[in-house]
């Protein structure tokens, strides 16, 4: 049975940081040696690194669903983000995690993102399928060590050992013991610049990351699931009724509609997405609880030799989770409407992608600068630069070098 908000099983704030917490003071430390700050711990460095960063401005102007003159009150990259460092903070609070690198991991998840959602991903994993393929998670990484320019002595953010675990390792190990990838990895072959730099800082792609990492890991699927639900319902994609039959949905709304039978429909709808991600976030702590009773950790270390995730929903939420995901995967990110301004989105990118490397001269002077001699790394360059770009900047440079541009309408 589903957790309901009655057996809530925490109230407050956790009283002590649990033993199996990741230890600013005793981390691994960064590529780049720096002192100490005075003031901040290494992982609230890390947030502030992230806050400051230019790829996180961005957001403010990247689609998560919808494009940005659909409306002003739809989700962007970057109000997701923030929602994700919410409920992210919320339980590491309550399981007696590090807050910090639980907000760092879910700060940064989402920098590697192109312009247009996952649209922009399919169009620069197709550009670069002689290349390694696009993935938004190895570029996060590319982005918080080397495209970041802001500091004088490296590139990057030189974030902490354990940030960077996160943000590669948040669905899960990149390779198994015997050296082949994962099902987490999503691919055939760890992609290239995860590969790359480990090389050089060895995250150890074998092991489960922290409880921190995974934290934000499972924020980000309570943030998605329960706003999404509140953005289809204001594009009118699908209504209250359409969501009643679903388990958990059906079961929160009956909840709202019995305490509050003559409530209009725009607060109907927020009182069932408020009561959502409590009735979520009360399933992961129970659930997490019950996982760390029956390893019982002593250190954050056991959590990375556990040999699975620790953080998750229980049985019965995982189901309910799974069958909002098949809801809003059919009736809203598969939408013929959302469909077709994306199928638009990506057209976009993939013309910017072929001028580009047709013509080098199209690009900006710093991005022509230092372009590489070879082929693949080339090609990889110009990814980077689209990658970075937000919808209207992307859509600008389209109008400036083609005679005709999609209004994604």
């Amino acid at each position: 049975m589903i957790l309901s908000e009655k057996s809530a099983t925490f109230r407050g704030h956790a009283r002590s940081r649990a033993s199996y917490a990741a230890d600013a003071g005793a981390g691994r430390g960064r590529l780049h040696s720096e002192p100490a700050s005075p003031t901040r711990s290494d992982f609230r460095r890390d947030c502030d690194r992230i806050i400051h960063a230019t790829a996180f401005r961005r957001l403010a102007h990247k689609t998560q669903v919808f494009v940005f003159h659909e409306g002003d009150h739809y989700r962007t990259r970057l109000t997701h983000t923030l929602e994700v460092v919410q409920v992210a903070r919320s339980l590491a609070r309550v399981l007696g995690l590090d807050e910090d690198l639980a907000e760092a991991c879910a700060l940064a998840h989402d920098l590697g993102h192109p312009p247009f959602g996952h649209a922009g991903e399919r169009a620069l994993d197709y550009c670069l399928a002689h290349c390694g393929g696009f993935d938004h998670n190895a570029q996060t990484l590319a982005v918080v060590t080397r495209l970041e320019k802001r500091y004088a002595a490296f590139d990057g953010l030189n974030l902490t050992w354990e940030t960077l675990e996160g943000l590669v390792k948040h669905n899960g190990p990149l390779i198994e013991p015997s050296g082949e990838p994962s099902a987490a990895c999503g691919a055939k072959t760890v992609p290239l610049e995860v590969a790359d730099y480990c090389a050089r800082h060895d995250l150890k792609l074998d092991s489960y990351p922290s409880l921190e990492a995974q934290v934000g890991a499972i924020a980000d699927d309570i943030a998605y699931d329960s706003h999404d639900i509140d953005d289809g319902l204001r594009a009118g994609l699908f209504s209250l009724e359409d969501l009643a039959t679903l388990p958990l949905v059906g079961e929160v709304l009956a909840e709202v509609d019995t305490a509050h039978p003559t409530i209009e429909p725009a607060r109907r709808a927020s009182e069932l997405v408020r009561r959502i991600i409590t009735r979520m976030i009360e399933d992961v702590v129970q659930e997490t609880r019950r996982r760390l009773l029956a390893l019982n950790p002593k250190s954050a270390e056991d959590i990375r030799r556990a040999g699975g995730p620790m953080v998750g929903f229980s049985s019965a939420m995982a189901s309910a989770e799974s069958a909002v995901k098949a809801f809003l995967f059919g009736r809203m990110y598969r939408h013929e409407r959302v469909m077709h301004i994306m199928g638009e989105a990506e057209r976009v990118l993939r013309d910017l992608f072929a001028r580009y490397a047709a013509e080098t001269a199209a690009l900006p002077p710093e991005w022509r600068h230092g372009l590489p001699d070879e082929e693949r790394a080339r090609l990889r360059q110009i990814a980077d630069f689209i990658a970075g770009m937000t919808d209207r900047y992307a859509l600008a440079e389209h109008r400036r070098l083609f005679d005709e541009t999609p209004l994604l309408r």
